[in-house]
């Protein structure tokens, strides 16, 4: 009995084994750039991934602050000068950055995400993810930031096209983005030496 449970351990090593080398053949093949989208094998490895690597006590954390109004706007203006750039304000994933990353910034309004616990999507938050475009956000410790932002992020869903617009007033812009604006403005305000 203890040689059969041997031959099975070691036969389910060598095919562990073999499945890990197949994996790589195949990844060296298609290559590795970040352009291509991870094949449904190694997004549902990385999930896996990603859920045992939260430990369990982080997963039912319970968000300190209620939905108010208040802790709502303070989620929703963290989220527009911080996140933005790769989820985009409504979330969508939709940005130039986040369409490039590698794996690309996940839908936050969809069920992926909207069924993580708290805890979990303040852990990812805070923590990050390593190897992805995810860093860690915050001050070591209780951050209350972190935890503002999963109110906003439970919020997404039912994100007003009025919310939105003034996001993008708090969104972060390049100095080119700036001088645009600028120029915008002097036209409309009547400066002859503006063009549109």
């Amino acid at each position: 009995m203890l040689r059969s449970l041997g031959f099975l351990l070691i036969g389910g090593l060598a095919l562990v084994g073999a499945l890990t080398i197949l994996g790589a053949v195949l990844a060296i093949r298609q290559g590795f750039s970040a352009r291509e989208a991870p094949p449904a094998w190694e997004a549902f490895v990385a999930k896996r991934f990603r859920h045992l690597s939260i430990p369990e006590e982080a997963r039912r954390q319970e968000n300190p602050f209620p939905p108010t109004p208040d802790w709502l706007r303070e989620g929703r203006e963290h989220y527009a000068d911080h996140c933005a750039q790769c989820h985009a304000n409504n979330g969508s994933g939709e940005t130039e950055m986040g369409k490039n990353l590698y794996p690309r910034a996940p839908d936050m309004r969809k069920h992926g995400t909207q069924r993580l616990t708290d805890g979990e999507l303040y852990y990812i938050i805070h923590n990050g993810i390593r190897l992805t475009g995810m860093p860690a956000w915050g001050e070591e410790g209780h951050d209350a930031e972190s935890w503002k932002l999963v109110l906003f992020l439970r919020h997404l869903p039912k994100l007003t096209r009025e919310e939105e617009a003034e996001m993008e007033k708090l969104n972060p812009k390049g100095p080119k983005e700036r001088a645009e604006e600028q120029e915008e403005e002097n036209f409309l305000q009547g400066d002859e030496k503006s063009s549109p």
